[in-house]
């Protein structure tokens, strides 16, 4: 054990491997270390248990990093770390000969609690989920520019994160000015990712194999983007060969970037800004019909105790949204809500299937590409939910 570091004890038996401890299972050090200080964590009885970020200001009090003692968490260990990361999308999953967009760094999925760093070309997005990483951004950044030399950077906290893990960060690019968007290419798809103006990271690289799969089933069809953000399925479908093409959003700003999307790949899109919920009243009235619906909303909580709330919205505007499918048509439908489970976002499925008088044939369950693993004793990591389905009748 590194003796330099602040100890921190459990104040019961600790039989896990998760990386998260919370606060109501530690005794307050009597240090008390910074928000985001590296400290050696031991057990009830004094026995080690792990090394990693403290913060007594959180819900979670410890993010375990490491749990040999020998091995001590320097900028050496971020950046063999972060080297890893990059070999795994690099040399196994082989994600450059597909797409120069993939995630680097997926948080606990890569051992790296708090951190997940997104690549858009040329661009590396940072982002801090805990004061721990946003403290040793420096080494963060150091192992990144030997994994991507020459790359520019952007990097920013949430604010609800700022809140709960007790540190103030504004967005900052390495250029220190707004960064300039990246166009990227998938799968022979452009898109322009500008994490500085629109959701999330800049692009949903999550969906990548997900627009592709469903890219192959549109040619000569009549498609309806819902909640299509940046316009990442209804590009795809367009360049693939759909007949007509319809995104719809409520947010003004991203629908301008879609628009700019499908004049990156040379093709002419119907883009509606607008509610999904009206919309697909409206659209109901009419008789509208569509051969593939895609349904693929924001995040709906990060409170677990708002969860049901969550799931009735989904049943909601599935029962909409599979309302304006045709017979035979295709239906796929998304939730990046983690604490709503794969069960559960099937089950309100079920029922909006019921609900709405449809049969429903699902051909595939999926989640977020290769490139966002998650460890089997950390399931929090699998956020994104992808049901593929044939409405029958």
């Amino acid at each position: 054990m590194n003796t330099a570091l602040p100890v921190v004890r459990l104040k019961n038996a600790w039989r896990s491997s998760h990386p998260w401890i919370f606060q109501k299972l530690v005794e307050k050090p009597a240090a008390k270390p910074k928000p985001g200080s590296l400290v050696d964590v031991v057990g009830v009885d004094g026995e080690w248990i792990g090394r990693g970020f403290y913060n007594g200001h959180s819900r979670i009090a410890v993010r375990i990093l490491e749990i040999d003692p020998a091995v001590a968490v320097d900028e050496a260990w971020f950046a063999r770390k972060i080297a890893e990361a990059a070999s795994l999308r690099r040399d196994v999953l082989k994600l450059d000969a597909v797409s120069d967009a993939w995630r680097v760094v997926h948080a606990e999925g890569d051992g790296l609690s708090g951190l997940v760093v997104d690549r858009y070309g040329d661009l590396l997005v940072v982002e801090f989920f805990s004061a721990g990483m946003f403290r040793h951004r420096e080494w963060i950044y150091a192992a990144l520019r030997a994994q991507f030399p020459g790359a520019r950077f952007y990097s920013f906290a949430e604010e609800h994160v700022q809140k709960q893990e007790s540190f103030d960060y504004r967005p900052v690019s390495s250029s220190g000015e707004r960064p300039e968007p990246a166009i990227i290419s998938e799968y022979g798809v452009r898109f322009r990712a500008d994490p500085a103006g629109a959701h999330k990271t800049g692009f949903f690289a999550d969906q990548r194999e997900n627009r592709q799969w469903l890219s192959q089933q549109v040619a000569g069809k009549r498609v309806l983007d819902l909640c299509c953000n940046t316009g990442g399925f209804a590009v795809y479908a367009k360049v693939r060969g759909a007949e007509d093409v319809v995104g719809v959003d409520i947010d003004e700003d991203v629908i301008e970037i879609a628009k700019g999307n499908a004049k990156l790949n040379d093709v002419r899109l119907k883009w509606v800004q607008a509610d999904i919920f009206p919309y697909l009243r409206d659209a109901a009235v009419r008789g509208d019909r569509y051969d593939v619906v895609i349904l693929d909303p924001a995040k709906m909580t990060r409170d677990r105790d708002q969860v049901i709330p969550a799931l009735k919205k989904y049943l909601d505007m599935n029962k909409l949204a599979l309302g304006v499918v045709a017979p035979g048509g295709l239906f796929a439908t998304f939730s990046c809500t983690g604490l709503v489970a794969e069960h559960e976002f099937l089950d309100m499925l079920r029922r909006a299937a019921y609900f709405s008088g449809r049969t429903i044939q699902i051909l595939k369950v999926a989640g977020a590409g290769a490139d966002h693993p998650f460890m089997a004793h950390v399931q929090e990591s699998r956020y994104l939910k992808a049901v593929f389905c044939r409405v029958l009748d």
